[in-house]
């Protein structure tokens, strides 16, 4: 459902992929920011960098979920001609 959604709005594999790399990057730069303040705010700061650090795993697996229907699109279209031949050379041959 949320795949049907996110590919009605128009978004592809790829545009997840490329926010994941993105979101490690922003919490890299979080954890280092993290290190630069002041004792009493490091833990809130620590904590911000591992809560975007689960972002990249979750974005990364909905960037496949939207790939894998364009697969398998081509996978059974694929399936559906073999077996339209096949159904095909069958009557052929039951006819005759």
């Amino acid at each position: 459902m949320v795949v049907r959604l996110l590919r009605r709005i128009g978004l592809q594999g790829w545009h997840l992929h490329l926010t994941s790399l993105g979101a490690v990057w922003l919490c890299i730069g979080l954890w280092i920011r993290a290190k630069t303040v002041d004792q009493d705010e490091r833990g809130n700061a620590e904590r911000r960098a591992l809560f975007v650090g689960l972002w990249p795993p979750t974005l990364w697996l909905i960037g496949d979920s939207l790939e894998r229907p364009e697969q398998a699109r081509g996978w059974s279209d694929q399936l559906r001609s073999t077996l339209r031949q096949r159904s095909a050379g069958k009557r052929a041959k039951s006819v005759s």
